[in-house]
């Protein structure tokens, strides 16, 4: 067995974060540059948007059986070709002159995003001692949210003093760099290997009411976050240039809640999902109840960043416990019921819009993340279930993932 240094881990740990932030920025930068595709390709900016919304429906849809599909195949090798698939697709992408090459490019990418981020943090939490894997989970997710405050705003801006291309090819280099670090440092082993492959304390009972918490919360937010800016400039009053710091806000927030969120779901994992999920209720009514009082508007803006990016962060370490088979099938199930909950979320939103108002979609919102806090607190009234040991690996529920 090959020792694997602390800065090798650490370099691992910073690669899949890396990742994180291009595969997010990647599936949401197409939004700053509707105009500039759409102008190239000859399109409709609609048949632009498209190429989010079919990102997120195949990641949704196709999650759990590509998890299930690999849940064989060793971690260094799979990520290598995850990462690769995302820079030859991209490179693809930016090569074509055809709008299908260009959808079919992205169709690629969000396959690869779905295995990604069903694998990503068993990988890492692998690597280190469980009683500091809350901390492993947020620093690789901390990645994912510097794409809304950091990635997306910095490639909408270069793609306006370059060209749409550009962007991505940026985010492609920074993917190749993440690919070399995984496959040169990552060790070679058996997905059922370590102490990440099985959750700690399995109940299929609370793995069902953690999906459920996700579902409802991230609908919740959707129905919300999709039609803010009609809601800061219509119900609150505020000018289109103010609506773009607020937004800078939100997502500078949000980073704050997730490299917030580290210690909490170590000592306190269910706590650490029910306090962002209620914050978010909180935030979503105050904004909607006090829409008229611009003060308030800001500190709950604040407030609904702050709570509503460690909900898939804190809900993704809670799988990692009570996932009641392979860890990386809970992830990805997971993971589709956010992306399911961004498209109902916003469809339900646009649906009810016209009779509710923008401001009536952020009590909407707030019900939602109510409900969502009433569905994890009712595990409250569940028996008490014993921590059983990994089957893969009895005996050794603390073992690393060290073997080269």
């Amino acid at each position: 067995m090959v020792q694997f240094d602390m800065r090798r881990r650490a370099a691992v740990v910073a690669a899949l974060s890396l990742a994180a932030f291009v595969f997010n920025t990647t599936e949401s930068l197409p939004i700053g540059l509707l105009g500039l595709v759409a102008s190239d390709f000859d399109v409709s900016v609609s048949s632009v948007g498209y190429l989010v919304t079919g990102y997120g429906l195949a990641v949704a849809l196709m999650s759990v059986p590509l998890a299930q599909l690999t849940r064989r195949t060793p971690r260094r090798q799979l990520l290598s070709v995850v990462l690769a698939v995302f820079v030859l697709a991209t490179w693809a992408s930016v090569a074509t002159s055809s709008y299908w090459i260009l959808l079919a490019s992205r169709v690629c990418i969000a396959l690869a995003q779905a295995v990604f981020w069903a694998v990503m943090m068993p990988v890492a939490v692998g690597l280190f001692p469980q009683r500091v894997r809350g901390r492993v989970v947020v620093v690789t997710a901390v990645g994912g949210s510097l794409a809304t405050v950091l990635g997306v705003p910095t490639g909408t801006w270069l793609g306006q003093q370059t060209d749409w291309q550009t962007p991505f090819l940026v985010l492609s280099g920074l993917g190749l760099l993440s690919l070399v670090t995984i496959a040169l440092l990552l060790p070679t082993s058996r997905p059922e290997e370590g102490h990440s492959a099985y959750a700690s304390q399995p109940d299929g009972r609370r793995f069902a009411l953690v999906l459920g918490t996700t579902a409802l919360s991230v609908t919740g937010a959707f129905a919300a976050f999709t039609y803010v800016t009609e809601f800061l400039t219509k119900d609150a009053g505020f000018s289109t240039d103010t609506v773009s710091v607020l937004l800078m806000v939100f997502g500078a927030a949000g980073v704050a809640g997730v490299l917030g969120l580290g210690a909490l779901v170590d000592r306190m994992p269910a706590v650490g999902v029910a306090l962002p999920v209620a914050l978010q209720a909180v935030a979503l009514t105050a904004m909607y109840q006090f829409s008229s009082t611009q003060a308030v508007v800001v500190a709950m803006m604040a407030l609904f960043g702050l709570s509503a990016a460690p909900v898939f962060t804190a809900t993704q370490s809670r799988i990692l416990i009570v996932a009641p088979g392979r860890t990386e099938i809970g992830l990805a199930m997971n993971s589709a019921a956010y992306n399911v909950g961004i498209a109902v979320g916003a469809f339900v939103g646009g649906l009810v819009l016209p009779t509710l108002g923008p401001g009536g979609l952020f009590l909407l919102g707030g019900l939602l993340n109510l409900a969502a806090f009433v569905v994890l607190m009712s595990e409250r009234l569940l028996p008490e279930k014993s921590a059983t040991e990994s089957p893969s690996s009895p005996g050794q529920p603390t073992t690393d993932m060290l073997s080269g």
